[in-house]
């Protein structure tokens, strides 16, 4: 079981005074007492990003967690969404998340899908205030091409801090990666174990090598690379052991052959 609060040791720059811990704990799929009691197992293994939104109907349970928990506020990064059906409901939406999650700021709000495929300048808008105002830290999108946004830092002289997108070894994407880079957007992925071959090769190989599972290995990756991973389960082995990457370091050459696995 991982130490309290080591899993907020590695992060990634948002500000000059603000980062990001690169493991956070996803709940999509969770509900009712499963997601309350997932959450606060995570917290209990070290886990200090919590990650939600309002199209998944537990911020109330993630809230209630995370208040029981006993860990403090300013130690959590906590993460929702926006659904794209709320567009012109914005300020509602922010204050109904922020009423369920029981706290009075968001450390990131996201778009969680283009509006009706377009950047959702309009909404950016409204981001970009509710950030002003303080009630959000940090505000990005979700599921976003980076032409899009593109159009949200032209149309608004702000550019989202996170794009939140599908990631796992098999979608690497090494332009993406540096596009975003070069924009000064981190990247943050979601269902890093769904679409990878977990039984893959190389993937196995290293596990063996290290004395370690596929999803530990890649997770590790993740961190390496310097993107953000949501790792989620309902089971309470699997949310300590997906934070137990503290003991191993991938080599260049390893990192190399898992980002190839995106071309097999």
């Amino acid at each position: 079981m991982t130490d309290i609060g080591l899993s907020s040791q590695l992060t990634a720059p948002l500000s000059p005074d603000a980062r990001i811990p690169l493991i956070g704990f996803g709940t999509w799929q969770l509900s009712g007492d499963e997601a309350r009691q997932a959450v606060a197992w995570a917290l209990e293994a070290g886990y200090r990003h919590l990650d939600t939104a309002t199209g998944y109907g537990n911020e109330d349970q993630v809230g209630t967690a995370l208040r029981d928990s006993g860990v403090p506020r300013d130690q959590v990064f906590v993460t929702t969404k926006l659904p794209p059906d709320h567009v012109g409901r914005e300020r509602q939406t922010l204050q109904q998340s922020l009423d369920k999650l029981g706290v009075d700021h968001l450390d990131l709000w996201l778009i969680h899908w283009p509006p009706n495929g377009t950047a959702g300048v309009e909404s950016w808008k409204v981001f970009v205030e509710a950030q002003k105002e303080g009630l959000v830290r940090h505000i990005g999108v979700s599921n976003y091409s980076l032409d899009q946004i593109d159009e949200l830092t032209s149309q608004t002289g702000v550019t989202p801090a996170v794009n939140q997108i599908k990631w796992s070894p098999v979608q690497f994407d090494r332009e993406l990666l540096e596009g975003s880079r070069e924009r000064g957007v981190v990247v943050e992925g979601y269902s890093p174990f769904r679409a990878a071959k977990l039984d893959d090769p190389v993937l196995t190989g290293l596990a063996e090598k290290y004395g370690k599972t596929v999803p530990q290995v890649i997770v590790r990756w993740h961190l390496q690379r310097g993107v953000v991973v949501i790792p989620k389960s309902a089971k309470r082995e699997r949310i300590e052991s997906n934070v137990d990457v503290f003991d191993f370091e991938l080599s260049a050459d390893e990192l190399t052959a898992i980002d190839n696995l995106s071309e097999a």
